[in-house]
């Protein structure tokens, strides 16, 4: 029983962090996607894809 209740927690301190990292990383991109990658119904990769948009000055032109 102590066993499971181990492994149940593991998994919960596990979920949490993972929420406070994809949580993290909204609150620090403007534009762009995050990529969650799941393997055998499990997180195992997180990816951010930032853009930077760049004005296009045509007065320089």
């Amino acid at each position: 029983m102590t066993d499971q209740i181990d492994a149940d927690f593991f998994k919960l301190s596990q979920s949490q962090e993972i929420a406070q990292r994809i949580s993290t990383i909204l609150q620090g991109i403007r534009f762009g996607s995050i990529e969650i990658v799941v393997h055998d119904g499990r997180i195992v990769q997180i990816d951010k894809h930032e853009k930077f948009r760049v004005k296009n000055d045509s007065a320089t032109h």
